[in-house]
């Protein structure tokens, strides 16, 4: 996975990189190293809805607050998530014990944004377990627990913004800042990977899911001010998945099966900008369904973001580490 990961990102460099032409409507921060720090609601649920049987289970984990620590610097991004137990609201004692960990990295070659990330949770509770157990009190009996279920995501993204005059990168990671409104229209491929593996009563089970879809999406930014703006955005889209499914009773079968997906979603962004300081908020919402065997599988993620960040001119070391880094890769 590390072998195919480094094609994959020499490739999208080699191929897209480009020198930027200048634009007197977007304010560039690339020279200088941006720190942020998020915290977010932005936690995964599952809503298997079996119609023949009449139930609809759905799966959330013991998580409530996430946080997210940045670090940009010329056309590079990472950042690392985690759900820390000391906030509140996370790992409730009635809900069984999550854990929750996200890795991004972003590449920002000129109108292109390309993204690669590994997400990986596990331990999922039942939310509506009293549509379950009839005698269930609300704060006071456990949810219906799932320990040992894990997911595992390997993804990424590639995301083209077609008018020049737009920032995406300003809306989203406070690379640049806008000074006049307009919007774009903004299409992107999505790919990931996902294994999905669980454990009960000794029996142990895991499928594999890859999916692809497409989606094409409209975003405005707003320039209400010379320092505050607001950009709302809307999104669609449809895919494929692939699924391939085993576990310890059908060891010697494999079920594979796939499926057509529906992507969908819409979002407010509004952020303050000053040269050194930005902060601001994000409200997402984001889901996608399929059809398995009539039962409806909806994955919903609708989450509230606040962010604060700092640009500081970059250390000389650091400006020297990236010069041979450019001198092997050019297109950086």
């Amino acid at each position: 996975m590390r072998i195919l990961t480094f094609i994959l990102l020499h490739f999208c460099i080699v191929i897209f990189a480009q020198i930027d032409s200048l634009n007197h409507n977007v304010i560039s921060y690339d020279e200088k190293i941006i720190l942020r720090f998020n915290l977010d609601t932005n936690i995964d649920n599952y809503v298997v809805s079996a119609k023949e049987l009449g139930i609809k289970p759905r799966l959330n984990l013991n998580n409530q607050i996430n946080t997210t620590f940045g670090f940009d610097y010329k056309i590079i991004s990472a950042s690392i998530s985690f759900a820390p137990d000391f906030l509140q609201g996370n790992n409730n004692g009635l809900k069984g014990k999550s854990s929750f960990t996200n890795y991004t990295f972003r590449f920002f070659p000129k109108n292109i944004i390309q993204t690669l990330s590994y997400k990986n949770s596990k331990g999922y509770y039942v939310s509506n377990t009293s549509d379950f157990v009839s005698i269930w009190q609300k704060g006071k009996d456990a949810y219906l627990t799932f320990p040992d279920l894990r997911i595992q995501s390997f993804g990424g993204s590639t995301s083209y913004i077609f008018n020049d005059n737009f920032s995406l990168k300003g809306i989203y990671y406070q690379k640049e800042w806008q000074k006049n409104s307009s919007g774009s229209f903004v299409p992107s491929l999505n790919y990931d990977y996902v294994i999905f593996s669980d454990q009960l009563n000794s029996i142990k089970s895991r499928e594999h899911q890859l999916n692809l879809s497409f989606d094409l999406g409209y975003y405005y930014n707003y320039v209400v001010t010379k320092h505050f703006n607001i950009a709302p955005f809307a999104f669609a889209g449809l895919g494929k998945k692939w699924s391939t499914y085993k576990s310890d009773i059908t060891e010697s079968e494999k079920e594979k099966q796939n499926f057509f997906t529906q992507n969908f979603g819409a979002g407010l962004h509004l952020g303050y900008n000053s040269e050194k300081f930005f902060f601001g908020s994000k409200f997402n919402y984001s889901g996608n369904h399929y059809d398995d065997l009539g039962s409806n599988i909806t994955n919903n993620d609708f989450y509230v973001l606040f962010f604060l960040g700092y640009r500081m001119n970059a250390p000389s070391k650091i400006k020297k580490v990236y010069e041979k880094i450019q001198d092997k890769i050019p297109e950086l």
